[in-house]
């Protein structure tokens, strides 16, 4: 699943729009839209994105021993 897939699942369940999650986040709804299609989102941009939202963004791998590698 796309990074822009599982944001329009989380405006979905947060009951809001595209752009007023990119108003949340501190962009406008163009630029964000312009993100979503180009899917060029970082790690650090996504938990920006969760935090404004009031929700938490895990990034990590998760090895066969249970141990996460996390950014």
């Amino acid at each position: 699943m796309s990074v822009s897939e599982q944001l329009k699942i989380l405006c979905v369940k947060l009951g809001i729009s595209v752009s007023e999650l990119g108003r949340l986040s501190g962009r406008s709804p163009q630029a964000f839209n312009q993100k979503m299609k180009r899917e060029t989102f970082t790690v650090d941009e996504l938990k920006k994105i969760a935090e404004a939202a009031g929700c938490k963004y895990e990034d990590s791998f998760i090895l066969p021993s249970g141990e996460k590698v996390t950014y």
